[in-house]
């Protein structure tokens, strides 16, 4: 295995295991505890499950830190190609977005304390309790989705850089860049039409999978050495 095939597999299994820890809070938890519209539901979920429900805070935080790495892992992959695009793509793809993850991760602290009812919290009733809690895991839905602005952003400079490297296929610098539209198409939805958010995200996958195959083909193929010479020289 080359140096160069070693840094792309490294990256690779450091992106494949970030998105597989952001998994449980940004899919998983969603789709089964929280119910649209319906606070006590939701109330009912998150006490019933308490458990899971902080654990998609632990893993919230630790998949924000790991894509710290992640960018950086790819920074030292395709620094050669384009010094300033790489810290761009670091920028906008680690430690913007890391920063709204931790933040964000508050909003589930909040809604936590308001489903547990504390001593000092024994001013509101439960359904108000509940409704607060309900309000505040809204506030982190529309976070997430003003982070996923910089989701789709970052693609850009990553996608030239690979694009340009040579060691990469071109194709998947094409398919990164045009995922970087379904992040934003989604965003944009979230906040202008929310009864379409499901619909635009779904029509999305397809240009948003660029960056699931590229984490595989950084993983399964590495990079090809040769090639990277001659698009540095």
């Amino acid at each position: 295995m080359t140096a160069l095939s070693r840094k792309a597999r490294i990256a690779g299994l450091l992106y494949i295991l970030a998105s597989l820890v952001g998994f449980l809070r940004l899919i998983y938890i969603p789709n089964n505890l929280i119910v649209s519209g319906n606070a006590a539901a939701t109330a009912s979920n998150i006490t019933a499950h308490e458990t899971l429900f902080r654990w998609g805070i632990v893993t919230y935080l630790i998949a924000s830190v790991l894509f710290l790495f992640v960018t950086f892992a790819l920074y030292r992959l395709l620094e050669p190609v384009d010094r300033r695009l790489a810290i761009l793509m670091v920028i906008l793809g680690g430690l913007i977005p890391t920063t709204i993850f931790v933040v964000n991760s508050v909003t589930d602290v909040a809604a936590l304390q308001f489903v547990h009812g504390a001593d000092f919290l024994s001013a509101f009733d439960k359904p108000q309790r509940d409704a607060s809690a309900m309000l505040f895991l809204n506030l982190h839905h529309q976070l997430d989705l003003a982070n996923a602005i910089f989701w789709g952003i970052w693609l850009i400079p990553f996608g030239l850089l690979v694009y340009r490297s040579r060691f990469l296929p071109r194709f998947l610098g094409v398919w990164l860049m045009i995922g970087c539209f379904g992040w934003l198409a989604f965003s944009i939805a979230g906040f202008l039409s929310p009864g379409l958010e499901d619909k635009v995200f779904a029509y999305g996958q397809p240009f948003m999978l660029g960056e699931v195959a590229t984490m595989l083909w950084l993983v399964i193929m590495g990079a090809k050495e040769q090639r990277s010479a001659a698009a540095i020289s």
